[in-house]
């Protein structure tokens, strides 16, 4: 926004100029009796008025100016009952023209009676997932597409800001490994969003889920690698491919999704930040997160960086390998945070085996398991600088699954 730069100084005021009063031409000017007291009177009321218009006329300016400066841009402001044509110009529109950042969106619009049609209004038999403050149905869109339709429950300006952050980010980022946006509706006090579907649900439930692991497949050790794989670099697309880096700030377990190979992408971004684009740089920000994932430096300062999606990706990591959750408070007390039972584990290798997911049943190698548990221990680090960068993590679990064995090893304790 432009801004009158130029300060208003102070205003002296100066006496005006005294003229003789005006004759008519042939006629003597009047005598006027002179009064030095009455003289003197007169120009200290002149200096007082002047001074009082200059003061009155300096507040007036300064006024006007500030008013102009703190009056919103048009380009933020939207209608309480839709969404503005200006949706879009929000920050990221000034992302730089990084890789696989779409310029423009290609987001479908829906109304409400077509969310309806497609979830049959809203049928609990439809009902996927039930959060906080949002549900998830199975829906079909009218040209036969599956989708999942995420319901935000109308709680205010905050839900407000996550759907705005959502629809602005998955409209302009395209990654395989990022859930794909279909489209959003924005019809009165209605905030709903349709992405593509995702027939084996969260990571979450696949590892915690009691009701789920009764009716699915365990997880073997190879498909938990490929899953860790896939989600990194889905963080190493917000983080190194786009500029400024996207901050997921709520990267977990739920938010990973698995198709129907089990092919894992990440979704919810209603918490994301835009990061700093200098080196190591941070912003300060109020803290959010689900507990068991919050980096610490964030949860202690506010300060947030992509080293602290690093952190929540290594908590993910060890929930692969040891099938528990961030916080347990069934387990006894020295187990049930996990990084904590978990760390002194990750560099002994007599004892690494310790940790690894029973339900495996020494399905793995020894050797891959060594090598995930030092990129593990490396992200949960306490200090943020000394954590690796995404595109590092995604080379080592490359090179890791690039080597793996097919034919399992079992350990025998």
């Amino acid at each position: 926004m432009y801004t009158d730069k130029h300060p208003i100084g102070n205003v002296e005021a100066m006496p005006a100029p005294m003229y003789p009063p005006a004759t008519l031409p042939g006629k003597s000017p009047p005598r006027v009796p002179i009064s030095h007291g009455n003289n003197t009177a007169v120009v200290v009321v002149a200096l007082v008025a002047a001074l009082a218009m200059s003061s009155v006329l300096a507040v007036a300016v300064y006024y006007l100016h500030i008013l102009r400066k703190s009056r919103p841009s048009k380009a933020f402001i939207s209608d309480r009952n839709g969404l503005s044509q200006d949706l879009h110009k929000s920050a990221t529109q000034y992302m730089l023209p990084a890789m696989h950042v779409s310029s423009t969106c290609e987001a479908q619009v829906f109304t409400y009676k077509q969310m309806q049609l497609a979830t049959g209004n809203f049928m609990p038999a439809n009902l996927i997932a039930h959060g906080s403050s949002d549900c998830v149905f199975r829906g079909v869109l009218p040209n036969g597409r599956l989708c999942a339709v995420k319901q935000l429950d109308d709680c205010g300006k905050h839900v407000d800001r996550e759907f705005r952050m959502e629809v602005d980010l998955l409209s302009r980022l395209h990654s395989p490994y990022l859930l794909e946006f279909i489209g959003y509706c924005a019809d009165q006090n209605h905030r709903l969003l349709a992405y593509e579907f995702m027939p084996n649900g969260s990571l979450y439930e696949h590892l915690h889920s009691r009701a789920h692991l009764q009716r699915c497949l365990m997880l073997d050790w190879s498909t938990r690698m490929r899953i860790a794989l896939d989600a990194a670099r889905g963080l190493e697309y917000l983080h190194e491919f786009v500029s400024p880096p996207i901050i997921h700030r709520d990267f977990t377990s739920h938010v990973i999704l698995l198709g129907s190979n089990y092919n894992a992408k990440i979704s919810d971004f209603g918490l994301a930040k835009l990061g700093s684009d200098k080196l190591n740089g941070q912003v300060f920000t109020r803290v959010l997160g689900t507990q068991g994932y919050v980096a610490p430096e964030y949860a202690m300062t506010g300060e947030l960086t992509t080293k602290s999606d690093v952190y929540s990706f290594g908590v993910v990591l060890l929930e692969l390998i040891t099938g528990r959750m961030p916080v347990d408070i069934e387990r006894p007390t020295e187990q049930s945070t996990l990084v904590s039972w978990a760390s002194p584990l990750l560099t002994n290798r007599d004892r690494v085996h310790e940790m690894v997911d029973p339900r495996l049943n020494g399905q793995y190698s020894i050797k891959e398991l060594i090598q995930v548990a030092v990129i593990a221990a490396m992200c949960v680090q306490s200090e943020a600088e000394y954590r690796p960068i995404m595109t590092d993590v995604v080379q080592s679990l490359v090179s890791l699954l690039k080597h793996q064995s097919f034919n399992a090893f079992s350990y025998s304790a």
